[in-house]
């Protein structure tokens, strides 16, 4: 989808509520929070993504004809407003996570301090592009981690939802740590490696196995891996790709990158004793990669078994997600102010269920690193006019159990705000970096976790506390709620 006709690309209440704004308060600025609850597939962190596609968005935003046209036809939307829609444009301001950054639960991700018609329209648009990259980039990046340094291909194309996800999806999981994707066009729009092999189609299409890997090592002498178990792995797939990879030596042919791809069947039984095959004919540098329905778990339990495979072309699973298909971020009012007005209102939703009580006010964070070891201690979420001196000690504690503390030594921590500046006044100030440069910084900031917080089951949880100002001023809301809600039941 283009992303300069995006603009209707939200939910009609978005609409509705922006025509009630503009006929009673459109002299209201507010703050909202994007963020998400809990971590994906029982994670220890998520990786945020999709800046860089968020900010086209906000860049692109405006009303056509056509779109004021088609509104104008659903009969619900009156013309004063409708000549407001037509000379829109976002002048607000919005500040962001980078995209690559280990996140936790309950932290903005993304905050929007926009004039309150402004701040509405953009929700259902922004929490589409940072859910579904930021999903699949911390997917991506749990993979990688489980194929513990060995190469990760993204071949997801064929089975995501349409093809903005698999293009946005491949994106988003080179972000994560995939070496590249199987997708031609993510490649050209986002300047990745581009890999792949061929298909049992490509074999079946002759006479017999061994003129088709003879045929495609000649097409592609400098990049050759065969797919070998179209019909039997270990008594013909094998033993052609060994017999083409000796002729190619006997010719002084033998590839820079070679080696056999296995996708289906025991793949800890298969690799092993394709393994000592191929070492037998000596070919101990030929790699062994493997696809077929991977996920981390999977990947996980074949090095377990020792299966010798360097190399993992994972679709499915890391496209959709599939053990857990949707980010869940949310997208709450957290603070508003009237036209005269010097200073915020800070606002507060509540539920029965504690862990949906929003955070309420203009708010920062802080991540605290360990100065030693450059590890993450936790993260801090403050209001915006606190400041903090790393040279002092501090103490943090749990918002919910504030029993659990810790005091930090002055000097043995260090502190990193998270939000930065991304719209000034309606005006772009962020530059994106390139996909592999966010890659590498994914990687540096997945190295600030401790070993515990990345295992796949059962991680170790990274505090986000709430400072003592903050943490009074939710409590004090939630005591005026409390207050009014008794005297309206008198």
């Amino acid at each position: 989808m283009d992303i300069n006709q995006l603009t209707l690309l939200t939910d009609l209440y978005e609409l509705t509520m922006m025509q009630g704004y503009f006929k009673s308060k459109n002299d209201e600025t507010v703050i909202f929070d994007v963020f998400y609850r809990e971590n994906p597939s029982g994670g220890g962190y998520a990786i945020t993504c999709g800046l860089e596609q968020m900010i086209d968005y906000i860049k692109n935003l405006s009303f056509s004809y056509e779109d004021i046209d088609y509104l104008r036809g659903l009969h619900i939307f009156d013309e004063d407003f409708l000549e407001y829609l037509a000379g829109y444009h976002f002048t607000g301001d919005i500040y962001a996570i980078p995209e690559g950054t280990v996140v936790f639960p309950m932290e903005p991700l993304v905050k929007v301090c926009a004039p309150m018609m402004e701040a509405q329209l953009i929700e259902t648009a922004l929490l589409n592009i940072i859910n579904h990259q930021s999903l699949i980039a911390t997917k991506a990046s749990r993979v990688v981690y489980a194929a513990g340094g060995s190469g990760v291909m993204e071949f997801g194309l064929r089975r995501a939802q349409g093809p903005d996800a698999g293009t946005y999806g491949a994106r988003a999981a080179v972000i994560g740590g995939c070496d590249g994707t199987s997708n031609v066009l993510a490649g050209k729009l986002f300047d990745i490696p581009v890999l792949g092999t061929h298909a049992h189609s490509w074999i079946m299409s002759f006479d017999d196995e061994y003129t088709a890997f003879r045929t495609y090592a000649d097409l592609y002498p400098d990049a050759c891996t065969l797919l070998v178990d179209t019909y039997d792995t270990l008594r013909s797939g094998v033993p052609n790709a060994i017999r083409v990879f000796q002729e190619l030596k006997d010719a002084g042919r033998t590839p820079a990158k070679y080696g056999i791809r296995l996708d289906s069947g025991d793949l800890a039984y298969l690799s092993k004793q394709a393994r000592k095959m191929l070492d037998d004919a000596g070919f101990e540098d030929a790699v062994i990669s493997a696809s077929g329905d991977l996920d981390e778990h999977l990947i996980a339990s074949l090095i377990h078994q020792g299966a010798p495979i360097t190399s993992w072309g994972v679709g499915t699973k890391l496209i959709t997600s599939a053990d857990c298909p949707a980010f869940g971020g949310v997208y709450k009012l957290a603070a508003s102010r009237h036209e005269g007005e010097n200073t915020f209102t800070a606002k507060i939703k509540i539920s029965e269920n504690p862990a949906k009580i929003t955070n309420p006010g203009d708010k920062i964070i802080f991540r605290l690193y360990d100065s030693e070891t450059g590890k993450i201690r936790g993260d801090l979420i403050c209001l915006s006019d606190e400041s903090y001196d790393p040279s002092e000690d501090l103490t943090i504690f749990d918002p919910l159990a504030t029993w659990k503390k810790s005091t930090l030594q002055g000097g043995t921590y260090k502190m990193r705000e998270l939000l930065v500046p991304v719209f000034l006044k309606g005006k772009c100030v962020y530059e994106s970096p390139s996909v592999m440069e966010i890659r590498s910084y994914c990687q540096q900031e997945l190295n600030t976790l401790w070993d515990e917080s990345r295992r796949r089951l059962n991680p170790q949880e990274v505090y986000v506390d709430l400072s003592l100002p903050l943490y009074q001023l939710k409590h004090h809301l939630l005591d005026q709620k409390h207050e009014t809600k008794k005297g309206e039941n008198k």
